[in-house]
């Protein structure tokens, strides 16, 4: 696998190779799973968007997969659900692309986080500093995982709980959207998420 067409080596539209020849994905049913998958292969941790209508241009060639459906534990795109290899009614304006995420050059290897909105310092809403702009963090997915890296990074020893909206709305741009940490990384910014920066 392979992706092309790009503005930085992490994204492009999403090619395979089979049977000699290169050729694309259909974007019906391709999802931010999917593009992990993708993403994995070529060395990235996760993918960060997963991108339709031939957002990097229309390919050539076969349109290898279509319907992909991954859960994201799988190795190889080939292993995900699909309607067979070659087995495609889509055109190429269709193709479907990916954006990895990228740490070392991301840019966005650390970012600075603040708690907003509580009773005391040690509670509030969680809020990521980016781009000039302080931002809001999407509950969809936040658990004492999270927290704990939150927690960390403000020099806090644990956290005793998260909780969803109990600190108030908030404003500004969301900058992540279910953020799925371990509990271990030293920044947010490390943390798998579905939609980052917007």
């Amino acid at each position: 696998v392979r992706i092309v067409n790009g503005s930085h080596p992490a994204e492009g539209r999403v090619e395979v190779y089979y049977n000699n020849t290169w050729g694309t994905v259909c974007d019906e049913g391709w999802d931010i799973r999917d593009a992990t998958v993708v993403c994995r292969m070529l060395g990235y941790s996760y993918a960060v968007g997963a991108k339709s209508s031939a957002s990097f241009g229309e390919g050539s060639g076969p349109v290898w997969f279509e319907n992909v459906t991954c859960d994201e534990s799988e190795s190889n795109l080939i292993y995900c659900s699909h309607r067979g290899v070659g087995v495609s009614s889509c055109g190429h304006g269709r193709d479907a692309g990916v954006v990895c995420y990228d740490y070392h050059h991301s840019g966005h290897s650390n970012v600075t986080v603040r708690l907003a909105g509580g009773s005391h310092p040690g509670e509030g809403r969680v809020e990521v500093y980016f781009a000039g702009e302080w931002g809001r963090v999407c509950e969809y997915g936040w658990d004492i995982n999270d927290a704990r890296v939150i927690c960390s990074m403000l020099g806090y020893i644990e956290a005793t709980h998260s909780t969803s909206a109990g600190f108030g709305e908030g404003s500004g741009p969301i900058w992540l959207t279910y953020v799925r940490c371990s509990g271990t990384e030293s920044n947010i910014a490390s943390c798998p998420v579905s939609y980052r920066w917007g």
